[in-house]
This record gives C-alpha cells, sequence and structure tokens, in this order.
C-alpha cells in the first residue's frame, strides 16, 4: 500500500507530507512506517516522521461508544421491540398514528428504527421514540396485539422482552442525553470545511472527564456504560507518551488557547506530575519544529544570506561601480548586525523568537465568530515563520472518513457485486451518496430522519411520470410530427409535469 500512495505521489509531483490520518487498522501501521522511510530517502520527512501518523478520532470515538451499547439496556430492547412492531404493517402505522390526535401531538414525524451495525441509528431512534412516549402508552392501552409482542418476544436467550415500563423511557431519555454528546462529537470532528486538529485535544480531554464522572455515578445503567468505554477509551488515548504531539501543537497553535490552556487539560486527564511531564516534552517537541521552519523557510535563507555579507572581504581596490556597490551594501549590512549585537548587549534588542513572543501574549477571547485562520493570516506578517507552521498543522484532519461513515460499526467488506462493479459506475453511486449528503439539501430534509417524507416525494414524481406519459400518449396519437412529440415529452418531464 505504501508504494501504491507513493507512486502516486510522485505522478501527482506531491513531495512533501506533513501528517497522513488514518484509521486503526494495524496494517495502517505497517503502510505509515514504510511511507515515512520513502519520505526519509525524498528528504522531506519533517522531524524523520514522527508525527507523521495521525489516527482518526472518530474512528476512535466510534470504537468507544460501540463498547459502550454492547452491553445493551433492556430499556432500549422494548422500545426497539416496540417501534419494530408499529412499523411491520402500514395498518398498525396508521393506528399508531392516530393517537397523535389523542395525545394532541402535532407532528408529522415518523418512527424510525434503528440499524444494528449503526449506533447513531440507536440514538436516532430512541430520541424520535420519545418524542411518541404518549402516542405509545396510549396505543399499548387500546392495541393487546404489542403486549402480547413484547411478552412472547426475546432479548437473547430464555430473556423475553417484557412490558414497556415509565421507568424504561426514564432510562431511555438518560441513555438518549448520554449518546447525544458523542453523536454530535462525531459530527462535529468529521467536518472538512473547517479547522478540527485545534479542538482535537480540548474535546478528548473533555471525553474523559465526563467518563470518569458518569464512572462515580449512581445511575447503574450510565456507570456500567461509562466503564466500558473508558476501557476502551484508556487504550488509544490513556498514554500520553504514545499520543502524536501534533494534537497539542495544534491547540497551542490556537490564540485563544495556548500553553495554559494545554497544561490544564493535561493536568485535568493525566494528573499533576505526569501532565507536567508531556507538557515540558510537546513545548521541546514544539520547538525542534518551529527551527525546523526557520532552516527550511525562505526568510531564514535570507537572514542567512545577511549574515554571509557580514564577512566579505572589506577591501574594495580593483571593483566596477555596481561591485563596488555591492560591497558598500554588505558593509553596511555588517554594521547593521555590530549594532544589533550591541544593542542586544545592552538589553536594547528583542532577542526572544517568533514562537516566544507568541506564546508570551495574552490568549484572545473565546467567541464563536472566532476565525482562527483568518487570525494567522492578519497576524503574519508580525509571525512570518510561525504563521507558516500553523498553516500546516491547523490543516491536519481528525478524521479520515464521513460522519456517516464513521456511526458505521460493520466492517468495510468487498462483496462480489461491489468489486463487479464499473469504475465510473462506483464513481457515479459515490457521487450521488455526496450530493444526497450535500449540506444545502441537509437543511431542506434529513435522508435518515425523514423518509416517510421522502417516500411520499418519490410517489408524487411517480405519479407525475405516468400521468405524463399518458399525457404523452394523447399528443403521440393526434400528433403527426414524431420530432415535435419527443421535444413536448422532454420538456415536460424536464420542467415537471405540473408547469406543461
Amino acid at each position: 500500500m505504501a508504494n501504491g500512495i507513493g507512486r502516486c505521489l510522485r505522478e501527482w509531483g506531491i513531495n512533501k507530507i506533513f501528517t497522513v490520518t488514518v484509521d486503526n487498522a494495524s496494517s495502517n501501521d505497517v503502510t505509515v512506517k514504510e511511507l515515512s522511510k520513502q519520505l526519509t530517502k525524498m528528504g522531506t520527512n519533517l522531524m524523520n516522521g514522527t508525527h507523521l501518523h495521525v489516527r482518526c478520532m472518530a474512528h476512535i470515538m466510534n470504537l468507544v461508544v460501540q463498547d459502550g451499547l454492547k452491553e445493551s439496556s433492556v430499556s432500549i430492547e422494548r422500545v426497539r421491540h416496540a417501534v419494530r412492531y408499529v412499523r411491520q404493517s402500514p395498518a398498525r402505522l396508521k393506528r399508531f398514528k392516530e393517537c397523535f390526535d389523542v395525545e394532541q401531538l402535532n407532528s408529522k414525524k415518523t418512527l424510525c428504527l434503528d440499524v444494528p451495525t449503526r449506533w447513531n441509528s440507536t440514538y436516532l431512534m430512541l430520541r424520535r421514540a420519545i418524542e411518541f412516549e404518549c402516542a405509545f402508552s396510549h396505543y399499548a392501552s387500546s392495541e393487546i396485539g404489542l403486549r402480547h409482542y413484547l411478552e412472547h418476544s426475546y432479548i437473547d436467550v430464555g430473556i423475553p422482552t417484557g412490558e414497556l415500563l415509565s421507568s424504561d423511557w426514564d432510562n431511555v431519555k438518560r441513555i438518549t442525553k448520554f449518546l447525544e454528546i458523542f453523536y454530535l462529537l462525531t459530527l462535529k470532528i468529521s467536518g472538512s470545511r473547517y479547522v478540527t486538529s485545534n479542538i482535537h485535544f480540548l474535546e478528548i480531554c473533555a471525553v474523559a472527564v465526563y467518563l470518569k464522572q458518569l464512572i462515580a455515578n449512581e445511575d447503574i445503567v450510565l456507570s456500567e456504560m461509562a466503564k466500558n468505554m473508558k476501557e476502551k477509551f484508556d487504550k488509544y488515548w490513556g498514554d500520553p507518551g504514545k499520543m502524536n504531539k501534533i494534537i497539542f501543537i495544534s491547540c497551542i497553535l490556537d490564540p485563544r488557547y495556548k500553553i495554559e490552556s494545554v497544561g490544564f487539560a493535561l493536568v485535568k486527564m493525566f494528573g499533576v506530575d505526569p501532565g507536567a511531564t508531556i507538557q515540558a516534552e510537546v513545548t521541546k517537541y514544539m520547538t525542534s519544529l518551529f527551527s525546523e521552519y526557520v532552516k527550511s523557510s525562505s526568510k531564514g535563507v535570507v537572514l542567512a544570506s545577511s549574515s554571509d555579507c557580514s564577512s566579505l572581504d572589506t577591501s574594495t581596490s580593483g571593483l566596477s561601480g555596481s561591485q563596488a556597490s555591492t560591497q558598500n551594501i554588505g558593509l553596511l549590512e555588517s554594521l547593521m548586525q555590530d549594532i544589533k549585537k550591541y544593542k542586544s548587549g545592552s538589553g536594547g534588542v528583542d532577542t526572544r523568537t517568533e514562537l516566544d513572543k507568541y506564546l508570551g501574549e495574552e490568549t484572545e477571547d473565546d467567541t464563536k465568530e472566532f476565525d482562527v485562520l483568518l487570525w494567522w493570516k492578519l497576524n503574519s506578517a508580525r509571525f512570518p515563520i510561525l504563521a507558516e507552521m500553523a498553516r500546516d498543522i491547523l490543516a491536519v484532519p481528525v478524521s479520515s472518513v464521513a460522519s456517516e461513515c464513521a456511526f458505521s460499526t460493520g466492517g468495510r467488506l468487498l462483496d462480489s457485486f461491489r468489486s463487479s462493479l464499473t469504475p465510473k459506475l462506483v464513481q457515479a453511486l459515490v457521487c450521488l451518496q455526496d450530493w444526497l449528503r450535500n449540506e444545502k439539501l441537509k437543511q431542506l430534509i434529513s435522508v435518515e430522519e425523514d423518509l416517510d417524507k421522502i417516500e411520499q416525494l418519490e410517489q408524487v414524481t411517480v405519479n407525475e411520470v405516468e400521468a405524463l406519459y399518458e399525457l404523452f400518449e394523447k399528443i403521440n396519437s393526434s400528433i403527426v410530427d414524431d420530432g415535435l412529440v419527443h421535444k413536448i415529452f422532454l420538456y415536460c418531464l424536464s420542467n415537471s409535469f405540473w408547469s406543461c
């Protein structure tokens, strides 16, 4: 795989790779190591590839939540079975919707059943079911079939589902509120149109603190879920020494947080002594990384050439006018260097680096309108080299997949059908999925949550097309010109039937 990536990079003319964000498959560890060796041979492997491998936060968070849901609550199973029963037939669903009027529920939404391999669908199912708690109670009291179904269905071998009680709704509400935190977090870190690396570590710390609080909670259900999740969490983020230093540095390069916020979060997450140790290591690594940027920066080259001028031969005999002019510039710069050294010795010049100056300034106010990229753009004149460093680090994605893929707990396998698809057909399917999940479309309708509404729209479209065909047949029988008939049909089809 590393050879394939390397070949693509050469074809595309890319020879500088800062980081590679991949999921947690062991094969990816080997791939990144081999890729690091190739970059070293090319002479572009910054810091010997120490920070090259970035683990996908969305994948790790998915594994953490998945472990929490392994011990599935009985209350979740009861709600799931109740939803399944209602959705199994149109007649049941119709009677269920009739309960809306009785309970004065003004909603056009309907129930949605979850998919076992997608924990977000479980969250969406529970969230929707909670909205119809009153309707469920009324339906259960008048529909003996639901009670019979729950009594004779099983959660596991020998464990009946049982009646859906008010205590189950209380449990489900707490679990839904718990899952909502991770649902929104996954959506947030899976974005590709805004910076995510600057909040990576702070989000991890917030989850760690939250899980610790839940473990000590008196709620047995949430406490057990939190324990299972904390075990998986510690596997990936429990040892700060194994964490990529870039996730700390990217937070420091956000002027709202800097080193103070990172230091506080480290202590909060790992304790005083371990937190102080890792903070010192991060500061050291960041200083070394900044030095690498100084060496490779074009501004660093200018400074180096300027210092070389100070050692030029002071003799100007035998030089032409233009050569003497160039020599005079070198003499002036040499004098300026001596003046700077004099001022430095007398305390008149600030000898701090850009990094020292940046860290020494006050943090910016943390507002929703704050744009970290715009801040660095406006302050690039004051911190030219550090701005280049921030540009690269803040561009690092913390997730390698879109949120809809991150929620899936199923394996990504290529079956015989998918393997037989042509490249163009696969491209068309990928594009179609991307269009369906377009941000503008999401503002109008959610594919996951408004399935019934989509089905109604599809049915309307089908009816329009059928009516269009009937009209087409009538026109076809009365018009001799086939070309005109074809044009009329295409016009109606493209502008919708009703505009004809």
